[in-house]
């Protein structure tokens, strides 16, 4: 059996975009559209889906044109070490807090690299946390604890 796939990496990228552009086409479709002028709920998202769908059409259709290298393997090491800290995150920010979780979340993503260095991720880690804590919970007001209730608050 033949393949008419020549850039690997363009083609399953261009597949996962479509994936995720129509999951989120789904999600969106019980939220009222309402118009250009006046938007509704849905509108913003179901934009958005149509865009990352169109753009994931677009780079599979590349994947079939182009021409590059086929894509090595999975890495089981990246997606453990990208997805795991996410989902931790999820489940701690509540109860440790985002000055916990947050640095928690940045130092194991990246210690899934293998370009990792432990003086680059704390200090991204603290400016990243410093931020945040700024813009989200203290500019923008939103209800997220920097000391969650494992810690007495």
């Amino acid at each position: 059996m033949t393949t008419n796939i020549r850039s690997s990496s363009d083609f399953w990228a261009g597949l996962i975009y479509i994936a995720f552009g129509v999951t989120a086409l789904l999600a969106a479709r019980d939220y009222g559209m309402g118009s250009a002028l006046r938007m509704g709920p849905g509108y913003f998202p179901s934009l958005l889906a149509w865009l990352l769908t169109a753009i994931g059409i677009a780079s599979a259709l590349r994947g079939l044109r182009g021409k590059g290298e086929p894509v090595k393997g999975l890495s089981l090491r990246g997606i453990l070490f990208i997805a795991g800290p996410i989902v931790l995150f999820a489940f701690i920010l509540r109860g440790a807090g985002l000055l916990i979780a947050l640095p928690l979340l940045i130092i194991t993503s990246a210690y899934g690299s293998a370009h990792f260095n432990w003086t680059r991720t704390l200090l991204l880690a603290a400016g990243l946390t410093a931020f945040c804590s700024l813009v989200f919970i203290k500019a923008l007001g939103i209800p997220m604890p920097l000391i969650g209730s494992w810690f007495g608050n």
